[in-house]
């Protein structure tokens, strides 16, 4: 089985959106977002020294909207161009909150885990969020702290920060998220 990719420059550090051409039944297996030292296109290939970048109708597709969704628009990624099966049983419930959650808005990690029927386990939501294979696709920046601090972000607060205020998220002065905007 070949890896294929597609590279989507921002800002605050490229996005890899791969798959495999036979296996996902042509769906997205993840996005790998830069991090702190290490560029998106690094980390693909420590993951698949083989995976080369090429044209494909939904890799181009998903390119196309996570650069309008990285400028500010409302874009839609369904769960159905996802390979969601590479998740566990858990983390896909926690998924499929937060991918519930309407741009614009928030939730805490307990609000999401009482959501899910798994009160008290709002830490291993943060653990979900935090492994999270889809990042952006599946908004995991959309989960804050019971006080409205940002807590964690794989890609990192700078790049979380700037995702919610794409949204239209605005920060006070303590850097603490509005949570009138909370759901759940």
């Amino acid at each position: 089985m070949a890896r294929i990719y597609a590279l989507v420059p921002w800002e605050m550090g490229e996005v890899v959106l791969y798959r495999q051409t036979e296996g996902t039944a042509g769906r997205l297996e993840g996005a790998l977002l830069s991090l702190s030292g290490q560029p998106a296109l690094e980390r693909m290939l420590a993951l698949d020294a083989s995976a080369r970048p090429e044209s494909d109708p939904l890799l181009d597709d998903l390119a196309r909207r996570l650069r309008a969704c990285l400028q500010g628009e409302a874009v839609a990624f369904p769960l159905e161009e996802l390979a969601l099966e590479r998740c566990g049983a858990f983390q896909q419930q926690v998924l499929r909150a937060e991918h519930a959650i309407p741009r614009g808005s928030l939730s805490t990690y307990g609000r999401i885990a009482a959501h899910i029927g798994r009160p008290g386990a709002a830490r291993a939501v943060g653990t979900a969020l935090g492994r999270n294979p889809f990042p952006i696709l599946i908004p995991c920046h959309r989960a804050v702290r019971s006080d409205g601090s940002l807590g964690g972000y794989a890609g990192g607060l700078p790049m979380k920060r700037a995702l919610l205020q794409l949204e239209g998220i605005t920060l006070d002065e303590a850097g603490r998220a509005p949570l009138e905007r909370l759901v759940y």
